[in-house]
């Protein structure tokens, strides 16, 4: 990846994000949304990854909205986002946890500094370098350590959807798209053991989690939350790789392999 690569493509996320860090934490920190993560997102992700006394990095952390569950489990979190809007509030937010306003694919932080990296939906942003952005995730990663992810997957019928969206949507940088989990697990094969993926996301991920991307008010979000809910309750059970939104991944850095 060329240097002047790296700064264009990044240059723009952080502009992008810096403009929506407001809007961004109204709407993926308010209760409703705080309630879903706690139903359907959390208990996958962190699913027998041992957090108390862990260092944790909430990677592409946006606000933190990750940071308020890691903290609740007795973690030692740190917060890295391209954008320093989203860092400014997370600093505010959480004023025990360090900020660092960073890139995903060169975040200046030492080797082998976590013992669980947790990232909800950013890696689909960084399109055509999650892998520069995954060698970033195994060095800062103790051996053994978890990397604990959900990202939208390619495969699935929302992607069809996704793509023509993220196209007229000026939400969206061209770059964002699915990502291929089944390659990225065999391209790290030899670095990370794939623990586990989860399928989920239906209503109530769409319309209360990312109420945002829908333009839907808030006061409107908390009337249709708790129905919604009960659905995707339902629903969850059934959902794969072909009819959910997302897929939550767990990877364990292998023990018998040196950082380079």
């Amino acid at each position: 990846m060329s240097h002047t690569i790296e700064i264009d493509f990044e240059a723009r996320q952080r502009v992008l994000f810096d403009s929506l860090a407001d809007d961004y934490l109204a709407h993926y920190d308010d209760k409703t949304s705080r309630a879903f993560r706690d139903r359907f997102i959390h208990p996958a992700l962190f699913n027998e990854v041992p957090l108390k006394g862990a260092r944790v990095l909430d990677a592409m952390c946006g606000a933190g909205e990750t940071t308020r569950f890691l903290l609740d489990q007795g973690a030692h979190v740190d917060g890295l986002d391209v954008s320093g809007a989203c860092i400014e509030r997370y600093r505010k937010l959480w004023p025990r946890c360090r900020g660092y306003a960073e890139s995903m694919l060169d975040s200046k932080l030492p080797d082998e500094s976590y013992d669980v990296i947790a990232i909800v939906g950013g890696l689909h942003h960084l399109h055509p370098h999650v892998g520069s952005a995954m060698n970033e995730i195994y060095r800062l990663l103790k051996p053994g350590g978890y990397l604990c992810f959900l990202e939208p997957h390619t495969g699935s019928l929302a992607d069809i959807a996704r793509r023509a969206w993220y196209r007229r949507d000026a939400m969206f940088e061209e770059n964002e798209a699915a990502v291929d989990l089944d390659k990225l697990c065999t391209d790290n094969a030899d670095r990370f053991d794939c623990l586990s993926r989860h399928y989920l996301g239906n209503a109530a991920y769409l319309l209360i989690l990312q109420s945002m991307i829908f333009r839907v008010p808030l006061w409107l979000k908390r009337i249709y939350a708790p129905p919604l809910m009960a659905y995707e309750r339902a629903i969850s059970p059934l959902l794969g790789k072909r009819t959910s939104c997302v897929a939550i991944s767990q990877w364990r850095k292998r023990n018998d392999v040196s950082t380079p």
